[in-house]
């Protein structure tokens, strides 16, 4: 019976491997769409949207099924359960790409992001890139110096984020009222995306050591 179960837990962890690497992929390609006006980019990310919620209905149902018929304790209930936990952010990871996705997709064939911001949402779609690679190696490794490396790009991802709004009260500013919320929505969608990157390195720190404080999440 024990073997069963291990393997229902490394199946659990593959799982959340696999469903970071559609999210890794789903930012990255928003972020194209985006800084590109690639309208079938923009479709494609959204329409997968539909395939990291699926994965997220079956893992928490066999994580649901261990519950109910393993009732397991100690450090096999903390990888249950934060496994739960860990797919409802990276479900919400994959929203948030389609959201940049979708700010890409309504204001096709022009560009949502105005040229004086373009290189600062460059570089923070560069870092959401960045950091969702790290989180599918951590989900693998459950490298405690990768789950600090996260949170300084959070930090990254955040004093961008301050950036967007200077490029808004810059004197020189003159977009209009559609673009200024376009750049407010992307700037608070990819920031956001750093703290559920951030949930998810914290999540594996408590995992790992059982760190009540460590395994806090903000996100």
């Amino acid at each position: 019976m024990r073997e069963i179960f291990d393997a229902e837990l490394r199946q659990i962890g593959d799982d959340l491997v696999q469903m970071s690497k559609l999210v890794e992929s789903a930012v990255t390609r928003a972020g194209k769409a985006l800084l590109e006006a690639d309208l079938q980019v923009a479709q494609e990310v959204i329409a997968a949207d539909h395939e990291i919620d699926a994965r997220q209905r079956e893992l928490d149902e066999r994580c649901v099924h261990l519950l109910a018929q393993q009732a397991p304790v100690a450090t096999d209930l903390r990888i249950v359960v934060s496994a739960l936990r860990m797919s409802a952010t990276l479900e919400r990871m994959g929203d948030l790409a389609r959201h940049v996705a979708e700010v890409a997709r309504g204001r096709y064939p022009a560009h949502a992001i105005r040229h004086t911001a373009e290189p600062t949402f460059a570089s923070m779609a560069a870092a959401a890139s960045e950091v969702a690679r790290e989180v599918t190696t951590l989900l693998g490794t459950r490298d405690l110096g990768l789950a600090n490396e996260i949170e300084k790009n959070d930090d990254v991802l955040d004093l961008l984020h301050q950036q967007t709004f200077a490029t808004l009260l810059a004197p020189e500013w003159d977009g209009t009222t559609q673009e200024a919320v376009d750049i407010t929505l992307v700037g608070r969608y990819l920031e956001r995306f750093g703290d559920h990157a951030t949930s998810i390195a914290r999540r594996i720190v408590f995992l790992v050591t059982g760190d009540v404080d460590e395994g806090a999440t903000h996100a």
